[in-house]
């Protein structure tokens, strides 16, 4: 039986325009490195309809890969620009 893969849904809430700009400046290069790390299947942080949230769609292939992730964000550009900036996330195994 495979290992199940790790999904992650929900939202990025900036608090002013400033947690926006820094999502804005530092969002392009965050999706296009998390596309390429080995275990992505998708990933997705798209604008919504409020200037200052940003719905996230993660799908990992399992848990080592999204730990991986997890790791490599934190050491990242992205990591440091939005670390105190609320999320609101739901993180499942799906099979």
């Amino acid at each position: 039986m495979s290992a199940p893969r790790i999904v992650l849904d929900g939202a990025l809430r900036c608090r002013d325009e400033a947690d926006a700009a820094a999502v804005r400046a530092h969002l392009a290069k965050h999706v296009r490195l998390t596309r390429a790390e080995p275990g992505c299947l998708a990933f997705a942080v798209d604008p919504t309809d409020d200037p200052l949230v940003w719905e996230v769609r993660e799908r990992f292939a399992d848990a080592e890969a999204f730990a991986a992730h997890q790791a490599r964000v934190r050491e990242s550009e992205w990591g440091r620009a939005t670390a105190g900036i609320p999320r609101a996330y739901e993180v499942r195994e799906e099979r």
